[in-house]
C-alpha cells in the first residue's frame, strides 16, 4: 500500500508524493515559549514524531523543521510580570519544553530555529510584499498584510472573507484597510524589544516568522506543513497567503493537523481551569504511558484526558513491556540474530500508511502479542526458538514506528540496576521459604517487594522481576 494523507486543504486523502523522490521536507509549528508545555503541546509533538518515523519507515529521508517563537506579545507580558528580561523567558521556557517532550519519547527536529535568529529575513519579506503591493504601513510603525488582494485567502481554512467579517469580534483598527488585514510588523513600544526596520522600529508579527524559517530550511514550496487544528486559521491561513503572495507557488503540498486535547469530555481551556501542564501529568504517570495514550488515538481524532483513560493506557504499554521482557528472556542471546517477519510488518505499515492510522496499528500489535505470548512457555521447556524470536524482532520494530520499543526507545532507568543486588537477595530468601514451605514468609518477602514497586512474575524456570515504573522521574 502506498502512502495517503489527509490534506486539510483539500479535504480528503491523497497519495503522498514528495517534491524528491526518496526525501520529505516537514515542517512543523512549535511553542510559544511563555510558560511550561501542556497536553496540547505534547499531543502535537507525539503526533509529529510519530509521522516523522513513518516516512523514515517506508523509506523517505526526512527534513524536519519546529520553529521555536522566542519573541511574542505573551513572553513580554510573562516578562513584565515576573520583572525579567523576556529572552529569559524565552530561554526558560524553551529548555522546559525540549527537556519535557524528550520525556515522552521526541526525537529532536533535524532543525529547531528561533524566530530572533531570522528578524532580517522577515524584514526583507515584508519589504518584498509592501514592493509588490500586498502589504502597506501605517502610522506607528505597523506594517499590515492586504487580505482582498489576496485572491485565494481563505482557501486553507475553507472561509470567506464576508463569513470571516460576520464572526469579527476585535474593535476595528481604523488604520486598516479590510478589518480582517493581519500584522506583518508590530511598531515598537515603549520598554519593549525592538529591531529597525524600513517602516519603523518594532518587532514581527507572529505569522511572518513561519513564512521565512520555513522556506529558508525547505524551500518556496516543501511537501509537509503541520500543526495544532487550532492553527489552521488564522496562523496557517495567514503564513501561506504571504508566503504565496510573492513566490506565485503553494507554500505546501500537504497541510496535515492533529485534533484537540480535550479533559473529560470538555476542550482543555484556561477558562475552564481544566488546562493541564505535561509536566502535572507525568507527576502522576510513566512517561511511557502517557506517550501511548497519545500515540493510541488517530492524530486527526480529539483525543479525551482523564486518569482512567491515562491508567488503561498504562495498562497497555505494560502488555507491551512485558511481552518484550518475557520473549527476550525466554529467546536469550537469539534474539539478536532474528529476522522480522515481513507479513506481519506490511500489515502494520498498510495501518500506518492510511493517514498514519494509530489505532489500527495498535490492534496489530495486541494480535501479534496474543499469537506469541503463548510460545514463551514452550521456549522455556525446551522448544525452538525461532519463530518467538522472528515476532519479538517484529513488534520492536513496528513498536519502534510508534515511539515505543520497550528497548531502544524505552530503556529501563537507573534504577533497576542500583537495586538490583537487594532484590536478588530477597527473591533467593523467600525462594528458600518456599522450599521450606514457609509461605507466609515467601508472601511476606513478595509484599515487601511489590510495596517498593518491584513486581515479581513466578515461571517455570524460577521468578523473574522487574520495576513496576522505572521510567518515572
Amino acid at each position: 500500500m502506498a502512502l495517503v494523507v489527509y490534506n486539510t486543504r483539500t479535504r480528503r486523502k491523497e497519495l503522498f508524493e514528495p517534491l524528491e523522490p526518496g526525501r520529505a521536507g516537514m515542517y512543523v509549528c512549535g511553542p510559544t515559549v511563555y510558560d511550561h508545555p501542556h497536553l496540547g503541546h505534547a499531543r502535537a509533538a507525539v503526533a509529529f514524531d510519530i509521522i516523522r518515523r513513518t516516512l523514515e519507515a517506508v523509506g523517505h529521508r526526512v527534513t524536519y523543521v519546529q520553529n521555536i517563537t522566542d519573541v511574542d506579545d505573551k513572553i513580554l507580558a510573562r516578562a513584565a510580570e515576573e520583572n525579567t528580561g523576556p529572552w529569559e523567558i524565552a530561554e526558560r521556557y524553551t529548555r522546559s519544553y525540549e527537556e519535557q517532550t524528550r520525556a515522552i519519547g521526541v526525537r529532536p527536529p533535524t532543525l529547531t530555529p528561533k524566530a530572533t535568529g531570522h528578524i532580517t529575513e522577515m524584514i526583507d519579506l515584508i519589504a518584498r510584499l509592501i514592493e509588490v503591493d500586498m502589504a502597506y504601513a501605517v502610522a506607528g510603525g505597523d506594517v499590515y498584510f492586504a487580505v482582498e488582494k489576496f485572491a485565494t485567502y481563505g482557501s486553507l481554512s475553507g472561509r470567506s472573507l464576508d463569513e470571516m467579517r460576520a464572526g469579527e469580534r476585535v474593535e476595528p483598527d481604523p488604520r486598516k484597510r479590510h478589518p480582517m488585514d493581519f500584522a506583518l510588523w508590530k511598531g515598537a513600544k515603549d520598554g519593549q524589544v525592538s529591531w529597525p526596520a524600513p517602516w519603523g522600529a518594532g518587532r514581527p508579527g507572529w505569522h511572518i516568522e513561519c513564512s521565512v524559517m520555513s522556506m529558508k530550511y525547505l524551500g518556496e514550496t516543501f511537501d509537509i506543513h503541520g500543526g495544532g487544528q487550532d492553527l489552521v486559521f488564522p496562523h496557517h491561513e495567514n503564513e501561506a497567503a504571504q508566503s504565496e503572495a510573492v513566490t506565485h507557488r503553494p507554500l505546501a503540498r500537504y497541510w496535515l493537523h492533529n485534533g484537540f486535547v480535550t479533559i473529560n469530555h470538555e476542550k482543555m481551556s484556561k477558562s475552564l481551569k481544566n488546562f493541564t501542564l505535561l509536566s502535572d501529568v507525568l507527576a502522576e504517570h510513566s512517561a511511557p504511558a502517557v506517550r501511548t495514550l497519545l500515540a493510541g488515538a488517530h492524530y486527526r481524532s480529539p483525543l479525551d484526558m482523564s486518569p482512567e483513560i491515562l491508567d488503561e493506557a498504562g495498562a497497555v504499554w505494560q502488555r507491551f513491556a512485558t511481552f518484550v521482557r518475557n520473549a527476550s528472556d525466554a529467546v536469550g542471546v537469539g534474539a539478536a540474530d532474528a529476522r522480522v517477519d515481513e507479513e506481519w510488518r506490511a500489515r502494520f505499515l498498510d495501518a500506518m500508511q492510511d493517514d498514519f492510522h494509530t489505532p489500527g496499528a495498535f490492534a496489530l500489535l495486541h494480535e501479534l502479542i496474543s499469537e506469541a505470548n503463548p510460545m514463551i512457555e514452550s521456549v522455556e521447556s525446551g522448544a525452538d526458538s525461532d519463530v518467538l524470536a522472528g515476532f519479538l524482532a517484529t513488534f520492536r520494530a513496528c513498536a519502534g514506528i510508534l515511539g515505543l520499543d520497550p528497548v531502544a526507545d524505552w530503556p529501563e532507568s537507573r534504577a533497576t540496576s542500583a537495586v538490583a543486588p537487594l532484590v536478588e537477595v530477597l527473591l533467593k530468601l523467600r525462594a528458600e521459604a518456599r522450599g521450606a514451605k514457609d509461605f507466609a514468609r515467601a508472601d511476606e518477602i513478595r509484599n515487601v517487594l511489590a510495596a517498593a514497586g518491584v513486581v515479581v512474575e513466578d515461571r517455570a524456570r524460577g521468578a523473574r522481576w522487574h520495576l513496576e515504573n522505572p521510567w518515572r522521574a
